[in-house]
């Protein structure tokens, strides 16, 4: 599965830059409309393009509107690809997506901070699967021993992310998703 994600990113930035459409050309990388997946907030759609000066520097932002809590988050043109943006799924890959996840095997560190950093790792790599990894280990522990505040935020972060993707990847409702996920994490 991870294979087939990479391959479908890599396929996708091949064909925008085919167009010519890439971020350090003076061209956008993605446009008013799209759907696309931050690692660290979940999937969304980019509201608009604008042009700020913060902090001195004056640089082209994508407007991107994440659909969960109507929040709005700026994303500098020109850093996409460190920050790790990328197009999101399609429905088929969302449903595959939705198949690895009873198979995912998971080892609960005992350690707070050494599980927190190994979450997080996760989370930033903008895996799917990984993320669904964070999602079964916290809910494992929270049945075995609860969370902390912590990892309850987390949990909730990295769920937030995962169903927000698979919401917008198979037009489906916030709700339906989230069970679908539920139970195969389960």
């Amino acid at each position: 599965m991870r294979g087939l994600l990479c391959t479908f990113i890599l396929h996708s930035k091949k064909n925008l830059i085919q167009r010519g459409r890439t971020a350090g050309k003076g061209y956008f990388m993605f446009q008013v409309g799209d759907c696309i997946a931050h690692p660290m907030h979940g999937a969304g759609v980019i509201d608009g393009i604008e042009e700020r000066r913060i902090n001195g520097v004056t640089r082209q932002y994508y407007m991107f509107k994440l659909p969960v809590g109507g929040m709005t988050v700026m994303i500098p043109v020109d850093h996409c690809d460190e920050v790790g943006v990328r197009p999101i799924i399609d429905e088929q890959q969302a449903d595959e997506v939705l198949e690895q996840l009873t198979k995912i095997e998971v080892d609960v560190t005992q350690n707070w901070n050494r599980r927190y950093r190994e979450n997080m790792l996760r989370i930033k790599s903008g895996d799917l699967l990984e993320v669904a990894r964070v999602i079964k280990c916290l809910m494992q522990r929270d049945s075995e021993k609860g969370l902390s505040t912590g990892d309850r935020k987390m949990l909730r972060s990295a769920k937030q992310i995962l169903i927000s993707e698979l919401v917008l990847s198979k037009n489906s409702g916030y709700e339906e998703v989230e069970e679908e996920v539920n139970a195969a994490l389960a």
